[in-house]
């Protein structure tokens, strides 16, 4: 018998042996392939156990890498926003077509068509070797924690093995073969990182799971920093790629053709007041190939997810085109993240430690506060007008766990159980699930992948059954909000602050948009906590702006970078909290020469505020200031 056949008789035995004696219940679930398979009588530390003896894997390492993938959680066998399953994030990805950057409108889109030749995912897919490696059915791999438990820890020993390491020997000895597992040093040093600490966790399937420290896990082979990742403005530990964007002029005899970026001086000239948080809808090879195209946009960090490795394409002071809102653009980094709204319901470990590690760095670095009115989702970035609200993106979606991404940045989001008149949104993000629709593209009507996330839904009334909040931004004409998943119309996410409108039972009422919504909140079904700080109050002449510019401009913007107040129906006297403040700004780059970019300034005062789901500007004339609690 060959080594690779007594390698799968010995995966199916050990299949079979953890099952022995116990009953899989395929669970009910919204999606015809996911539901997770589970043993009563199992638990995740005993599986992991069982594979790392049987595979002769040091059950550190096989912690320690599938902490960094899924931090233990099953997912309900439902894939990653990357095409990964369970525990181990076994990787099944068909080959994708998307456009190399996330799908949606903005002004700064203007009519740049997506790279014809971008390209598809070639990240190895690791579960159809696993099924090779252990004889088990890929479906049961995708759905039993167990099953792909042990499908990770038989790839991990035949990594260690093609790199001629023997097996089951000091934890230290297995970085190269982590290495190839996550695709990076930086993984592999951040598994390390873990097993030197230690993690204690309670899954999302309620397993609670123990990975011991080990502080003399310190592997010799650790690689140290490349020079490109020197030259780049990450912290050196992320080892960064540089991957440039090109600054190029289009037509020779028309200065103002060029792309796909803007040349600037900042933070000398401009003030970097926000980090935006994309997500790429696309694999990260095409949103990588999109970004050295000269015709289309730019951002400044792509980071891949199935590992975390971190691309540089703009430096820091330099403004592309990323946020469909040309003052956002100017003030602000934007972050594309491997992954879609709903293509897949989770992100991985990998890739929110090291994007935290990235915007923890970049935060210090220009003084960016560490709050969600600074780090936004670019579905919280304003429309610079009404026209424009419509076509503003939706990434990263309510998947995003803001919760644990603030955790990872230093800056838990909590507050006090008494709501007051400040109000930050933080419901329990494994427990917080709703019916969205949308996530198929081919039955737009039918219901997601039931999985939890990080917004809540706002109704127009305190009753389960009341319409959903209306947003006629969103919606021209009707105003009427969807359940989809790509509309945030009606939903208020984690860390966001609001001030409160009124109480009525169990019921909280926020302003938003303009009018009252309202969400249960109770003891037992908490989404919401006191956050006190300060609180604007309309005057009877306020305006809404999605752009803080100077009062007056001696040169005219183009069109899509003309700012108007939003024509939302407000009223005097009601309250939004102030996230920040801002002065009048407007950073004129017309032209491929950019001793010509100007950044013009003055003394105008606008306040920032979470008027809806994004965040928008009033004047400081137009308000009120007060603190509560």
């Amino acid at each position: 018998m060959s080594n690779r056949r007594r390698a799968i008789g010995a995966g199916a035995a050990l299949v079979a042996a953890l099952a022995a004696g116990t009953v899989y219940v395929q669970q009910s679930s919204s999606s015809s392939s996911a539901g997770l398979q589970s043993s009563s009588s199992q638990t995740r530390q005993v599986a992991y156990a069982a594979a790392a003896k049987r595979y002769k894997v040091p059950e550190s390492v096989l912690l320690g890498v599938s902490y960094l993938e899924s931090r233990w959680d099953a997912n309900d066998g439902l894939p990653s926003v990357s095409g990964g399953y369970g525990p181990m994030h076994l990787t099944q990805v068909a080959a994708a077509s998307g456009r190399g950057v996330e799908q949606g409108g903005g002004e700064d889109l203007g009519t740049a068509a997506a790279p014809k030749t971008a390209a598809a995912s070639s990240d190895p897919q690791t579960l159809p070797e696993a099924a090779k490696l252990t004889g088990v059915d890929a479906a049961k791999l995708r759905t039993d924690p167990a099953a792909n438990i042990a499908g990770g820890a038989a790839l991990l020993a035949k990594y260690q093995r093609d790199a001629h390491k023997p097996l089951g020997v000091d934890p230290a000895q297995w970085y190269a073969a982590v290495t190839r597992y996550g695709g990076s040093a930086w993984f592999a040093d951040e598994v390390f990182s873990v097993i030197r600490s230690g993690e204690t966790r309670t899954t999302d399937d309620g397993h609670r799971v123990t990975l011991a420290a080990d502080p003399k896990a310190a592997p010799a082979a650790s690689q140290g920093v490349s020079a490109t990742a020197a030259a780049t403005d990450c912290p050196a530990s992320l080892k960064c790629e540089w991957i440039p964007a090109p600054y190029k002029q289009l037509d020779s005899k028309d200065p103002s053709k060029y792309g796909n970026h803007e040349t600037a001086n900042r933070p000398a000239q401009q003030k970097i007041d926000y980090i935006v948080i994309h997500d790429t809808e696309s694999s990260y090879a095409s949103a990588v190939k999109s970004v050295q195209d000269p015709t289309y946009l730019a951002w400044h960090f792509t980071i891949r997810s199935k590992d975390g490795h971190v691309a540089q394409h703009v430096r820091v002071k330099d403004v592309p085109r990323h946020a469909g809102n040309w003052y956002v653009n100017s003030k602000s980094i934007g972050i594309e993240h491997e992954g879609y709204v709903a293509k897949g319901t989770w992100f991985t470990e990998a890739m929110y430690r090291a994007s935290a590690k990235l915007v923890a760095h970049l935060a210090a670095t220009y003084g960016v506060p560490l709050d969600r009115g600074h780090i936004l989702g670019h579905d919280n970035v304003p429309g610079r007008a009404m026209s424009a609200v419509s076509e503003m993106h939706q990434d990263p979606g309510p998947y995003w766990d803001w919760a644990h991404y603030f955790a990872l940045l230093g800056k838990p989001l909590k507050g006090a159980a008494t709501l007051q008149s400040r109000v930050m949104i933080l419901p329990d993000y494994a427990k917080n699930k709703w019916a969205y629709t949308g996530c198929d593209s081919a039955h737009p009507t039918a219901k997601c992948p039931s999985h939890g996330g990080a917004s809540i839904i706002l109704r127009s009334a305190p009753s389960k059954t009341a319409p959903l909040v209306k947003d006629v931004g969103a919606h021209p004409g009707s105003g009427k909000a969807t359940m989809s998943v790509y509309d945030h119309s009606a939903r208020a996410s984690t860390g966001q602050i609001y001030a409160v409108a009124e109480k009525k039972g169990g019921w909280t009422a926020i302003w938003y948009l303009g009018q009252k919504a309202w969400f249960y909140n109770s003891k037992a079904l908490r989404r919401a906590v006191a956050a006190p700080g300060q609180i604007v109050t309309l005057k009877k002449s306020a305006q809404i702006w999605g752009m803080a510019y100077p009062a007056k401009l001696s040169v005219t913007p183009p069109a899509d970078r003309v700012a108007e107040p939003l024509k939302y129906t407000v009223a005097a006297g009601q309250k939004y909290a102030l996230l920040g403040t801002e002065t009048g700004e407007y950073f004129h780059s017309v032209t491929y020469d950019s001793a010509k970019h100007v950044v013009y300034k003055d003394a105008t005062k606008y306040y920032e505020i979470q008027f809806g789901h994004r965040a928008y500007f009033v004047k400081a004339e137009d308000v009120t200031v007060s603190t509560v609690g």
